[in-house]
């Protein structure tokens, strides 16, 4: 279950209150703030959270924001987010102030989290113990390569994948 914040509503829009301590995700390409926690393993796991959906973006025209109490991202959530949210910013907040912002960057090298979805790649093959090992093609549109087939994965294929 999502924990939702209060919403206030202002001459400029709705504003969701600050958090004191945890993260902050911003510029999530709008449609995906659901994605990220899921994929991060966020539902129904007692953090307060609010997801804001399609906020005014002059970079993005619209995006989603995603703010946690009390969560601090390790290396491989954020290489996760990353995977579904290649264009997203990190906040780290603590006491209510942001100590550290940071652009999320797609890893050079995925291996293990996402499966090749040729069916012929060795990785797919049962009695075979080659893990996944995806390449770094292209941050923009995001593109993975499977180190052993060649086989291509993008952006949105990333998604399903991992969702």
């Amino acid at each position: 279950m999502l924990l939702l914040w209060f919403l206030v509503s202002t001459e400029e829009g709705l504003l969701v209150r600050k958090i004191r301590e945890g993260t902050v995700i911003d510029h999530i390409s709008a449609g995906k703030g659901f994605q990220v926690v899921r994929l991060l393993g966020l539902e129904g796991s007692g953090y307060t959270m609010a997801v804001v959906s399609n906020v005014e973006s002059k970079k993005l025209g619209k995006k989603d924001i995603v703010k946690v109490e009390g969560l601090f991202l390790t290396s491989e959530q954020i290489n996760l987010v990353s995977l579904v949210a290649p264009n997203a910013t990190l906040n780290i907040i603590r006491e209510g102030n942001v100590v550290l912002k940071q652009k999320v960057r797609p890893p050079e090298v995925v291996e293990k989290i996402l499966p090749c979805p040729n069916s012929s790649c060795i990785t797919r093959k049962k009695g075979e113990y080659v893990l996944s090992r995806m390449t770094l093609v292209s941050s923009s549109p995001l593109l993975y390569k499977c180190a052993y087939c060649g086989t291509y994965v993008g952006e949105g294929d990333i998604a399903k994948t991992l969702l």
